[in-house]
């Protein structure tokens, strides 16, 4: 007979772990497995990677209220300052935490050692059976469980099941549901980057001409960078010396960042623009990357997924005796999609309002985030949105 469990997640990257966790934490009468084809080793993971992601203040307090993260943790730092300006425009616009009385707008997570931080609280969690390194070979939808078998041969039975592994999600496919893709005829360079001087706390929003760029403030005195460009310029740079490298991005960024002195290891990745067909099907809802790929640019992408954790552990914290019922995941499809669809709509317009040569549109740009700075007032939607200061069930 199946093992039994009323939640099961596939997928234990940073969203489908972070998902286990918050359900066993809020709601610890009930047994939850998560299913992880990867082996989690000292050295290698492929969700776990040098990239480094923004975490908004809202992701911060929930995941601090449920201690999976911690402020002083050597791998995060704070973002107390954003600018964003359109290079060789005149507009720029700076947001600063003491304008909102907080004391960081959100902080800077180093992506590997906070997934494995994540790996030995699944490990030390009483309620939750981890099945790592396993996968799905077979999914058979029955009236009151999916029943899940392994690759190893082992099978599980789950009231409610979680599909968390990744946009290139292989379960997903199992269900027969479809992932829209929009290619942006872009690929980023993720890098690490040291700079002279230090970083003061400050990131950066910057837009040029072949793409936009972000620095995000981290440990040791660097950057995380994320530089979109059009592809053929992708591999030109990723082929570069260190210090050819180094003297492009400078000449591209300008100073206002400081002086870029090492690069780290580069690593590059198309990007796309994506979203399932739909959040859910029988007994189950589809979270994280699985369910919508977001340009990287405005940082959204797993605060966006974080709140998918968030509206499904209070829905089951809410209705634990009717997990995975249709009502059930009809609630949760119609609580995330308006924020969903509103993330995805915002980012994607304003990647390619930036993106745009024509000289009005620059001109529009450039007044608009003048006009912000000069006016707090203006600010207060853009820097609600990197605190992700929204309500549940709702858009921006």
């Amino acid at each position: 007979m199946p093992k039994q469990f009323d939640v099961v997640v596939i997928g234990g990257g940073l969203a489908g772990a972070s998902c286990a966790l918050s359900v066993a934490k809020i709601n610890p009468a009930l047994s939850i497995a998560v299913v992880e084809a990867n082996e989690v080793s000292n050295d290698y993971h492929p969700s776990f990677d040098d990239r480094s992601i923004a975490l908004a203040q809202q992701s911060v307090e929930y995941l601090q209220g449920l201690n999976l993260f911690a402020l002083n943790s050597p791998y995060a730092t704070a973002i107390k300052k954003v600018s964003v300006s359109d290079r060789h425009h005149f507009g720029k616009a700076d947001i600063n935490c003491e304008e909102f009385a907080k004391d960081a707008l959100g902080y800077v997570v180093e992506v590997n050692p906070f997934g494995r931080s994540l790996h030995q609280l699944l490990n030390a969690q009483i309620n939750i059976s981890l099945y790592c390194p396993d996968s799905v070979s077979a999914i058979e939808q029955q009236l009151h469980n999916n029943i899940v078998t392994l690759q190893s041969g082992e099978q599980i039975a789950a009231k409610l099941l979680v599909i968390a592994d990744g946009a290139q999600s292989p379960t997903r496919s199992l269900f027969g549901l479809k992932f829209n893709t929009q290619a942006y005829e872009q690929g980023a360079i993720i890098a690490n980057i040291e700079v002279a001087g230090g970083h003061n706390n400050h990131a950066f929003e910057r837009f040029t001409q072949h793409g936009p760029m972000a620095l995000l403030p981290m440990s040791n005195n660097r950057y995380s960078l994320v530089w979109c460009m059009q592809q053929q310029h992708v591999e030109q740079h990723m082929a570069q010396s260190e210090g050819d490298f180094i003297s492009a991005l400078q000449s591209a960024f300008g100073y206002r960042g400081g002086q870029f002195t090492k690069v780290g290891m580069r690593a590059n990745y198309p990007l796309v623009y994506g979203q399932v067909e739909s959040l859910i099907a029988h007994r189950t809802v589809v979270i994280g990357n699985a369910a919508h790929a977001i340009h990287p640019i405005a940082g959204q992408g797993f605060n966006l997924g974080l709140r998918d954790v968030q509206v499904l552990s209070n829905l089951i914290a809410q209705s634990p005796n009717d997990l995975g019922s249709y009502a059930f995941t009809r609630e949760y499809a119609q609580q995330r999609s308006a924020d969903i669809n509103n993330v995805m709509t915002l980012t994607d317009g304003l990647v390619r309002l930036f993106s745009n040569s024509s000289r009005i549109l620059a001109l529009g740009r450039s007044i608009g985030l003048f006009s912000m700075d000069l006016f707090p007032s203006l600010k207060a939607p853009l820097a609600k949105q990197l605190m992700g200061q929204v309500k549940q069930g709702q858009g921006l």
